[in-house]
């Protein structure tokens, strides 16, 4: 599914829009289209993609100072799979992307308490006790096929490697993360597209309002 398949569709079918999911499509659509773009540079299009992810669930600034971005985003992802009537999203899981989505659960350098233990927050055992108990209920959850348990530990992942890109804890273009910046990549630019759809698709759904609306 592509920025210029779901044009098409947002086209045919956005008279149906309520304003905020217009604004949120036309939004998510336009960063999609820049990550598109990027087929050299694999930061920049993780950086992309997650601003179209952010243009698609984001809720304005009254949600996120009641409840954290990362609980925004796992109640926003169980919507969409309720929302999902052909299992797009258990397709690109379980037939698309089993194996990158296990090996980037398994990583501990996009596990945040691994780093809290390298600022001295955390002991060794401490944070290595919670990584394994992290592990373990990725593997249920993988073992039941359960999409929005995966999903959420998942993007649990992608949030620390994009912390590192956005606040600049990353170098460009470095050797040290590419293996989990070229699966973020793989898997987001088939996630993200599918997400957009899933909310055009639906667009009596309750997708909230949208940050930063349009001043008339």
């Amino acid at each position: 599914m592509t920025y210029l398949q779901l044009k098409e569709r947002q086209r045919e079918i956005r008279d149906g829009f309520s304003e905020a999911l217009g604004l949120r499509t036309h939004r998510a659509l336009s960063w999609l289209q820049r990550a598109e773009q990027e087929t050299d540079d694999g930061d920049a299009c993780f950086i992309f993609l997650w601003i179209s992810l952010n243009a698609a669930y984001a809720n304005d600034l009254h949600d996120r100072q009641r409840f954290s971005e990362r609980r925004v985003l796992v109640n926003f992802l169980k919507r969409l799979i309720e929302s999902d009537a052909d299992n797009l999203l258990g397709q690109i899981v379980w037939d698309e992307f089993p194996g990158s989505i296990r090996l980037l659960i398994d990583s501990k350098y996009v596990f945040q308490p691994f780093w809290e233990c390298q600022y001295g927050r955390m002991g060794e055992v401490e944070w290595q006790r919670e990584f394994q108990r992290s592990r373990i209920s990725a593997n249920k959850a993988l073992g039941r096929m359960d999409t929005k348990k995966v999903l959420a530990v998942f993007f649990d992942r992608l949030y620390v490697l994009r912390n590192q890109l956005i606040h600049g804890g990353s170098t460009w273009n470095s050797k040290v993360n590419r293996a989990q910046i070229r699966d973020g990549v793989n898997i987001m630019m088939c996630l993200v597209p599918t997400i957009i759809h899933i909310m055009m698709e639906n667009p009596t759904g309750l997708w909230g309002e949208p940050c930063y609306p349009v001043v008339k």
